[in-house]
């Protein structure tokens, strides 16, 4: 099959098949709260979990935006309904449970050495561990420490055991019940998976076919290092199936500017779908839209930094500055800080970007926004230093 021209769309028509993709502003679902949630991860294919709480964690935050009806209760809810399951995707996240075989490839390279984790194993300890859980049931790392008058040793204490549980939990041997103050409390993945859950490996060729199009039906269009994003051993296998995708007529190639982006025919579908270019986001640092950067620079002209790791004297927004999503573009970021003690929210600094030009509405927007945002936040009252 011959190979077909790139198909041109312009910067605008990119970041709103992006936009559509991602789902944001959220799309009306019916059903309830909880089936919502549940729809807006499977489509997401997994939401980052940070334990960065100033504001509303990360995985919570991500999916509010795609869902106003979403509590926090959601996620401990699905894990308990085996809907969803946490393991790693390019970080630590939630991932639908009927995504669960592809996580097997990672944790078959971690099993056989393929892979290096950052814990080193340590077979004894892996092996106490293991049992402890086969015999008790669900168990923390805090169930491993001494509470008896005997001091610690330097073998049995908590933080040889903690590295022993998320060996294991990495290799597949165990998977998150739930968590307790937001710790993770492990079970045996046989005690844990569903009973009609596929536990087959995929193939090398069905794993990489499974992250373009689920990387392009969350996202709408992709370059070949976004499939591969933090990801180890996965490049050669996916260059090959999108060259072979790309043969097959089942993705296409699109111009944008200098920059070619994959895509799935379907998706330029969504440009004839009206963009509620009125209705403001404040996004998560993690969250899915934003969370390659580069790739945020090169379609939204936005060059975005989380300061939180920068030495104050270093930061130009804030310690957890968050991006602001409207009318189609990235225009500005806000930092916050959510004192619920006291019911009250933060604004500590806003800093608009130099493109934008309807400030006013913006301003009207962003207002309407904070307040939502403060009660997803358990505030009542705003405090703006800006």
């Amino acid at each position: 099959m011959a190979a077909q021209s790139p198909q041109p769309l312009s910067p605008q028509q990119a970041r709103k098949l992006v936009l559509h993709s991602q789902q944001l502003p959220q799309v009306t679902r019916k059903g309830s709260a909880l089936s919502a949630t549940l729809a807006a991860l499977e489509h997401l294919g997994y939401v980052q979990i940070d334990t960065i709480s100033v504001i509303e964690r990360a995985h919570h935050h991500t999916l509010w935006n795609r869902n106003p009806r979403y509590q926090t209760s959601h996620l401990d809810q699905l894990i308990a309904d085996r809907s969803a399951f946490e393991y790693w995707s390019h970080a630590a996240a939630y991932l639908p449970m009927r995504d669960f075989r592809h996580s097997l490839p990672r944790k078959q390279a971690i099993k056989s050495g393929e892979q290096s984790h950052w814990y080193s194993p340590e077979p004894k300890m892996i092996r106490h561990v293991h049992d402890r859980i086969r015999a008790e049931g669900p168990l923390m790392a805090k169930d491993f420490e001494h509470t008896g008058k005997r001091k610690k040793t330097a073998e049995w204490h908590a933080k040889p055991a903690k590295k022993a549980l998320e060996y294991l939990y990495m290799q597949g041997d165990l998977m998150t019940v739930r968590r307790h103050n937001f710790h993770k409390v492990y079970d045996l993945t046989g005690r844990v998976l569903p009973d009609n859950i596929d536990t087959s490996t995929p193939t090398e060729k069905e794993h990489a076919r499974f992250l373009i199009q689920r990387y392009l039906k969350a996202n709408g269009l992709a370059q070949l290092q976004d499939f591969h994003y933090l990801r180890k051993g996965v490049k050669p296998a996916i260059l090959g199936e999108l060259k072979q995708m790309l043969s097959d007529g089942e993705l296409i190639t699109v111009q944008v500017g200098e920059l070619s982006y994959h895509a799935l025919p379907e998706s330029l579908d969504l440009l004839n779908n009206p963009l509620a270019r009125s209705k403001l986001k404040i996004l998560s640092p993690f969250d899915n839209l934003v969370i390659q950067r580069q790739r945020m620079r090169d379609l939204f002209d936005f060059d975005y930094q989380i300061e939180c790791y920068v030495t104050a004297a270093k930061r130009k927004h804030g310690y957890f500055v968050l991006p602001i999503l409207w009318d189609g573009r990235l225009v500005a970021r806000i930092d916050c800080k959510a004192d619920r003690k006291s019911g009250e929210m933060h604004v500590l600094s806003l800093h608009q970007e130099a493109s934008l030009r309807k400030v006013d509405e913006f301003r009207t927007a962003l207002d309407a926004a904070m307040e939502d945002f403060a009660r997803f936040n358990s505030c009542e009252t705003l405090r703006s230093a800006r």
